[in-house]
């Protein structure tokens, strides 16, 4: 094990893209030896925390290290300590084992992160550690607990969606009615009236109109909408919440 690393302590980071069709989950490609037989599976990214580092500067390092992006949105959710966080026997323990880790119970700090897919720094950012982009809906057995990790990351995020505009980190500075609501769709796994939704729209100070459509769709191009940082620190009581 690396020098420097509390051993029992980790951070796993659930970070989260949006699309314009799903939420994604960036997801680390394990590969495991049993026997001369190599498998391969995926797990969040994360790392045991440094003696002499914050929690929330461990979530931080480990997302520079994975995308080489900085100033991401992060949030810590919740704590995992089961004594059955190694479900998966002997996979999980030869992997330990291969990365010189103890097979013994560690503590983890879970944090979920939100990236803009589409920003030029996270097209320009060097994903490593053969990281890629999953579809939530489709994402089935994970390495040790992570796919319980992943489901409490998407509970949190569906609390705070209710209460705060958090939603604009996963969309691009302009975005239409259209993007917005298929997001809120795709987080909360249900149909909302597109009626109803322009509706509560246009009631919102924070998101503005620009005087800028789509450019280069198929389509009929769209009104372009900005979140206006500014309008919502003095609106805050005019939530973006949906009963859902």
């Amino acid at each position: 094990m690396e020098e420097g690393l509390i051993p029992y302590v980790s951070v796993d980071c659930v970070i989260f893209g949006f699309d314009f069709e799903k939420l994604n989950v960036l997801l680390i490609e394990r590969k495991v030896d049993i026997e001369g037989t190599v498998f391969r599976d995926m797990k969040l990214p994360g790392d045991l925390i440094r003696y002499d580092e914050d929690i929330d500067a461990s979530a931080s390092r480990v997302l520079f290290e994975l995308t080489g992006m900085k100033n991401i949105y992060l949030e810590q959710f919740y704590t995992f300590g089961s004594v059955n966080r190694i479900k998966e026997k002997t996979r999980d323990i030869i992997w330990l084992h291969s990365i010189d880790h103890p097979e013994e119970r560690v503590i983890t700090i879970a944090y979920y992160s939100l990236v803009k897919i589409e920003s030029r720094e996270i097209s320009e950012a060097k994903i490593v550690n053969n990281a890629s982009w999953h579809a939530i809906t489709e994402i089935t057995e994970l390495a040790f607990d992570h796919r319980e990790i992943i489901d409490k990351a998407l509970e949190a995020l569906r609390n705070k969606l209710r209460t705060q505009p958090i939603g604009f980190e996963l969309l691009p500075v302009k975005f239409t009615i259209g993007q917005l609501q298929k997001l809120y769709e795709v987080i909360f796994g249900t149909r909302l009236d597109k009626r109803n939704f322009r509706k509560r729209i246009a009631s919102i100070p924070y998101i503005v109109s620009l005087n800028e459509k789509q450019k280069g769709v198929a389509h009929k191009p769209a009104q372009l909408y900005k979140f206006d940082k500014k309008k919502y620190s003095r609106s805050k009581t005019e939530d973006l919440y949906f009963s859902v």
